[in-house]
């Protein structure tokens, strides 16, 4: 079963202080560049793995989807997710993502959002994935990306000439790699992206987009402690197609 730390009263807590908790969409650096991949959403209908307080399902809704199945596994995130919810056409589930079970070209688009480096089985989720979109439907999400994902100790180092570099451990070595994040003990799933293209191809997507996202001058001028985020990259975005 995926570890449910966003169950913890501690993360949660510390979760919901986050920007992109409590500003949605629009305090989440990486969104424009999700957005940019959307295909019109006018009539689809659309699966968020992992949807958290519900914002995108909200928002894919606002954007004329016709219906959103929103699953995630905390009971917290869910509860959170359909009070600030009054829609009919969305719906929140509480699911497994380890041993997700779908029916088979029920939908248009499946999304998700910083929640796949959690998953151990990735690569029966993508085949899970795969069964439930009807051809030529798109597959778009984001994750941590890998080498933000082993570091060999948290923060910068500086060497003798002043330079800053993000010490990497073991990038080559997949598995567990526990970290202390808003909690102690947070288990996330390392992999090479090279990896992970590769079980989404196995799975039978072709890949459209691969984006090792970087903040724009734009949102650097106007947040400048993301000036950080140009020396490795945060996140990973991907757009595949069933």
């Amino acid at each position: 079963m995926t570890q449910n730390i966003y169950d913890t009263p501690a993360f949660f807590e510390g979760y919901s202080q986050l920007g992109r908790s409590v500003d949605g969409l629009a305090g989440a650096a990486e969104w424009p560049s999700l957005q940019a991949l959307m295909p019109d959403l006018d009539g689809l209908r659309v699966v968020d793995l992992g949807c958290g307080f519900g914002w995108f399902a909200r928002w894919a809704r606002e954007n004329k989807a016709a219906e959103v199945l929103g699953l995630d596994v905390s009971e917290n995130m869910l509860a959170r997710a359909r009070s600030m919810t009054q829609d009919a056409a969305i719906r929140y589930d509480q699911a497994d993502l380890e041993v997700l079970d779908l029916p088979k070209a029920a939908f248009d688009l499946a999304y998700s959002s910083l929640t796949l480096h959690y998953i151990e089985n990735l690569a029966e989720l993508f085949k899970t994935v795969h069964s439930a979109l009807v051809p030529g439907a798109k597959f778009i999400f984001s994750m941590e990306h890998p080498i933000f994902m082993a570091p060999s100790r948290p923060g910068w180092s500086v060497d003798t000439d002043g330079r800053k570099s993000w010490p990497i451990d073991g990038y080559l070595v997949e598995g567990a790699r526990t970290t202390d994040w808003l909690a102690k003990g947070v288990v996330k799933q390392h992999r090479t992206i090279g990896t992970i293209l590769n079980l989404l191809i196995a799975a039978g997507f072709s890949i459209s987009h691969v984006e090792e996202w970087k903040p724009t001058n734009e949102q650097i001028f106007a947040r400048p402690e993301l000036v950080e985020e140009l020396e490795r990259p945060m996140f990973l975005l991907v757009s595949a197609q069933r």
